[in-house]
């Protein structure tokens, strides 16, 4: 659950962001060190980095699931799974073992991890997961809306069983991050 100063999607981006760069920087979520980065990443001060960078220090990685680390039965996964938007690129592409790759189907990173394994995800491809999903929120116009505006995300989103699970019913969560992953698009 992000804090009351992070009021709209794109600021819960920057929070979730700002935990991966805390996880690298720290070895761990250190939330007066996420505190800063969040406000350096809403105000310019910092960018999120580019989808460059990350692939050369992603190539760096074993050839392992990004999700469990086994190195058996790889195969190549869709962050953003294609019948929810994703396409073929490289931003949106990771290696996942069949049983993961499978076991997540064509749910959302954050919906399969749920919010208690979310934050255990490799900072790469968390890092890439986030960055697709920004894309997708700056394309459909909903980057902006806001807490006070939650339930134009909310009617519209395919997870209202994942957060009423959760309890997070009309809040601004990770999960609102996913609320454009429209099945058939």
């Amino acid at each position: 659950m992000p804090p009351k100063y992070v009021k709209t999607v794109r600021e819960e981006l920057y929070y979730e962001y700002a935990k991966l760069i805390s996880r690298s920087a720290h070895g761990k979520i250190d939330y007066p060190f996420v505190s800063n980065r969040f406000k350096k990443l809403r105000d310019g001060e910092i960018t999120i980095s580019g989808t460059i960078r990350e692939w050369e220090r992603e190539q760096e990685l074993p050839r392992q699931c990004v999700f469990c680390g086994t190195s058996d039965d790889l195969s190549t996964d869709h962050l953003i799974p294609r019948n929810r938007g994703g396409d073929d690129s490289s931003d949106n592409l990771v290696l996942a073992c069949k049983t993961c790759n499978s076991s997540r189907g064509d749910k959302g990173v954050f919906e399969w991890l749920g919010l208690k394994e979310k934050d255990k995800l490799h900072r790469l491809v968390a890092g890439k997961y986030l960055k697709q999903l920004m894309k997708i929120h700056e394309e459909r116009k909903t980057i902006d809306i806001g807490v006070d505006q939650l339930m134009e995300l909310c009617g519209a989103c395919p997870l209202p069983k994942v957060c009423e699970e959760w309890e997070k019913v009309g809040e601004l969560t990770c999960f609102c991050l996913e609320s454009v992953l429209q099945k058939g698009q």
